[in-house]
């Protein structure tokens, strides 16, 4: 070949994968009504998997994502994953994990989208301003539970796929489904598919996207890393039963004077982690993700006024960035078996339970945090000399993930957003746990990309959930975009 023609070659292609992306951009905006009467079917239905009398919900939301792909003509599995045993020692069937597939061409990259369908809990008198199980839409906000986490970018995948079929043009990749019903309640029997599946329906996948989370700003984002999370209880025992604090009060040495106690010393006014070993073992903020930071869109007052505090622990974006995403966090959730209902009650709890998490990063090892933190609390209380038992378990023991953000999976995401948005997106982290990205890369090997496409005030998890109607349609056109720039990374090259 003459070595002049290569670059009219490449015009002629980059002029005809933008004829093709624009063509399938306007199929989304034509069809943009009956992507929205989509998420109402879903939204409806109330697939709360943390609630055992909605499973039936969930099964046939499970079905009706199955149903779905099957009508796009996809190779598709419900994969039963087995039991889940209850607090009661009965057991109920798990929903099963939907798996579908649309191309085989061995000469194609294989994307695997994996997302979920249930939700948290949400009833109107929590207050709701609509009803969460009827998508209303309002100003251009579809509100609904379910709607921003995780149901309308699911979705947004499959109208992806639809679009490319609906114009008879070959998908420039081959794709897979992984979607499941249990990741609000900590994706039970997935790990374990997941780990049988390996060999086979992971076989051929060469990456894997989640868009399950959400831009920091109006800015669009790629999200490259999460925190872990290792959860734990720390338990104070003593008297047989409870007792009167009038009688009792003074002569015996109380179990919550003895949590209060240790509880205090986790971490200190100003933020810092006191036990041993935690902060000695995480890396240094480089001089490169510093300049990240810098160049990252993020309003620190916004962020204060949204929280509804006074002040923050840092006033510069990029501590707060830093100590948001890539740095651990000690927080205290509750404690167990103290009195807590409205009015008095002047008892001595016999045994309380601490409950408190600490969000960690990578180069921490949840077996190493593990014993750190019960030795620590250990020899805390041993100084005490109470006369009553402590136990610290680890019950949650979560793996931070991390990706190389100069990986060409996220060239082919920067290409993408600058096609759709017409901007550079923000490279970000999450501050929360998403477990089901380190289990990939620990299971599977291959290499993954966060890319959301929720917006950073959709109230994930919160009362008035919702997903904007630009970020949905915006964002299949994302999806569309983003499979086409994949189809061009070099497959000798990674």
């Amino acid at each position: 070949m003459n070595l002049q023609t290569v670059p009219f070659i490449l015009l002629v292609i980059s002029c005809g994968q933008a004829s093709q992306y624009t063509e399938l951009a306007q199929y989304v905006d034509d069809h943009q009504e009956e992507h929205v009467e989509a998420l109402r079917e879903w939204v409806a239905i109330e697939s709360d998997s943390s609630n055992i009398l909605r499973r039936p919900d969930l099964h046939r939301m499970m079905e009706l994502v199955a149903e779905k792909l099957r009508l796009m003509g996809g190779t598709v599995q419900l994969v039963d994953i087995g039991e889940q045993e209850l607090p009661s020692g009965q057991t109920i069937a798990l929903p099963k994990v939907v798996t579908a597939q649309f191309g085989s061409d061995p000469s194609k990259h294989t994307v695997c989208v994996y997302g979920h369908v249930d939700v948290q809990p949400a009833k109107l008198e929590d207050g709701w301003a609509t009803n969460p199980y009827n998508l209303t839409d309002i100003n251009g906000n579809l509100y609904g539970r379910g709607t921003s986490d995780n149901k309308a970018p699911v979705l947004a995948w499959i109208h992806a796929v639809q679009a490319y079929q609906a114009l008879s043009m070959d998908l420039p990749v081959n794709v897979k489904f992984l979607i499941e019903g249990m990741e609000e309640t900590g994706s039970n029997g997935l790990d374990a598919m997941i780990l049988a599946q390996r060999d086979t329906f992971f076989s051929d996948v060469d990456y894997i996207v989640i868009s399950d989370c959400g831009w920091l700003s109006s800015r669009p984002a790629l999200t490259y890393g999460t925190r872990g999370n290792c959860y734990f209880f720390a338990e104070v025992e003593g008297p047989k039963q409870d007792l009167h604090s009038g009688v009792y009060g003074g002569t015996v040495i109380e179990p919550m004077t003895d949590l209060i106690g240790i509880l205090d010393t986790l971490i200190s006014p100003s933020g810092k982690i006191l036990i041993p070993g935690i902060r000695e073992a995480v890396a240094p903020l480089s001089d490169e993700e510093w300049r990240m930071y810098q160049d990252i869109e993020f309003d620190v007052d916004n962020y204060k006024n949204k929280t509804g505090v006074s002040h923050l622990m840092y006033n510069n974006k990029v501590d707060l960035l830093a100590h948001r995403w890539r740095y651990p966090t000690v927080s205290i959730h509750g404690i167990e078996g103290a009195f807590s209902d409205s009015g008095t009650k002047t008892v001595i709890p016999a045994k309380v339970t601490a409950k408190f998490s600490i969000r960690q990063v990578p180069d921490m090892d949840p077996a190493a945090v593990k014993k750190q933190v019960t030795d620590y609390l250990q020899s805390v209380f041993a100084k005490r000399k109470s006369p009553n038992t402590l136990k610290v378990t680890m019950v949650i023991g979560a793996k931070p993930w991390l990706a190389d953000t100069k990986h060409p999976l996220y060239e082919a995401g920067k290409a993408a957003i600058k096609r759709v948005f017409n901007v550079d997106p923000d490279l970000i982290r999450e501050g929360g746990t998403i477990p089901i990205a380190r289990t990939f890369q620990d299971v599977t090997g291959k290499s993954i990309i966060m890319m959301p496409i929720g917006g950073f005030d959709d109230g994930m998890h919160s009362q008035n959930e919702k997903m904007s109607r630009y970020n949905y349609i915006e964002g299949t056109k994302l999806f569309i975009a983003y499979l086409n720039e994949v189809a061009q990374i070099n497959k000798t090259s990674v």
